[in-house]
């Protein structure tokens, strides 16, 4: 395994530049969220969403996944959190006062180079910006893509699962012979998934999985309160599910696949053993977030046990991603002392 990857360290760099200095097939997952189109000034120069046209912007961004899909291992996976942003001249890709529907024009060429879009998340704002807008509907939520290069990649559902909301209760009656239906009616296409699992739960009065539920592509998270001079950063609960459904606790350190969760029943110890025959340790996982930003990936990954990698461009928000990590290892520090 190449050991020349940097752990829990910022480069400061255009991601451009510093990603092909980065080892292939090193890092377990990406999360971060790129300038969106001219919604955003880093007043760094040739930064990112300041191109002319929204499919400039959309290139770069091709770009830059590029690098990405060289540096992640082949199991590996990518969030990707973007906006969209109105246009205000025929100029910018879309009519005036139109959607330029970035994210859907990128998605569709990451599609196209060979990018596996898994899931399209919308995350809701409880507390999104005011707006003075009068003659259309506030904007209230983002696009998060979760993208992977191949069809098997490294995920931990049990990790994510949330709390069954209804109670067990035996299916009776019309219930009942409801859940009888067969599991792939007439009506249904080739595309249209198995409702076999679903089926079986109902007949035996289980609302769900005995681990809970499946978090489903709607998430309801309030914007960040920071305070500092970086006035996009992310919500530490948006990073906190795909780190842990992407990011292996335990990798190995000899060939740097994951360790997999293996339980010997619903309610027993977790145990974990590793894919790989290597016999060597084990090291935590890796994320790389290439606009680090406010360093809120960075925070994230070192709270859960992970190792992080982080590019900025603009030095100052570097700066201020270094004092936050600080002021937290200090509080993490104080708190175990404490505890102990």
């Amino acid at each position: 395994m190449n050991r020349s990857l940097p752990r829990n360290l910022l480069l400061v760099g255009d991601v451009r530049t510093e990603l092909p200095k980065l080892p292939a097939s090193s890092v377990d997952t990406c999360i971060t969220s790129p300038p969106y189109f001219w919604l955003r000034n880093y007043e760094v120069a040739n930064q990112i969403g300041v191109e002319g046209q929204v499919n400039l912007w959309v290139e770069e961004l091709r770009l830059v996944m590029r690098g990405l899909a060289r540096v992640l291992k082949p199991e590996g996976s990518v969030w990707l959190n973007v906006a969209d942003s109105y246009s205000r001249h025929s100029r910018y890709g879309a009519p005036a006062k139109s959607l330029l529907l970035g994210p859907e024009r990128l998605a569709m060429a990451l599609s196209n180079d060979g990018w596996i879009v898994r899931n399209r998340i919308a995350w809701t704002k409880p507390n999104p910006m005011p707006n003075s807008v009068t003659d259309r509907l506030n904007a209230t939520w983002e696009f998060v893509y979760f993208l992977t290069r191949s069809p098997r990649y490294y995920f931990d559902l049990d990790a994510i699962r949330v709390p069954h909301r209804s109670a067990q209760r035996p299916a009776t009656g019309p219930e009942a012979e409801a859940s009888a239906v067969p599991v792939r009616p007439s009506w249904a296409g080739p595309l249209a998934g198995s409702q076999a699992g679903l089926h079986r739960l109902k007949r035996s009065g289980i609302p769900g999985h005995a681990r809970g539920k499946n978090p489903g592509d709607h998430w309801s998270l309030a914007t960040a309160s920071f305070r500092g001079a970086h006035f996009a950063t992310f919500p530490p609960r948006l990073v906190e599910r795909p780190l842990l459904a992407t990011c292996p606790e335990r990798v190995c350190q000899r060939c740097g696949r994951a360790w997999q969760r293996i339980r010997r029943g619903v309610g027993d110890e977790v145990v974990r053993n590793s894919t790989c025959r290597c016999r060597a340790g084990w090291e935590p996982g890796v994320v790389l977030d290439p606009f680090f930003g406010a360093g809120t990936v960075g925070l994230v990954a070192e709270a859960w046990g992970r190792q992080w990698c982080g590019i900025e461009l603009n030095p100052q928000f570097a700066v201020m991603a270094h004092q936050r990590l600080d002021a937290a290892r200090l509080a993490r520090e104080k708190e175990e002392r404490r505890a102990a």
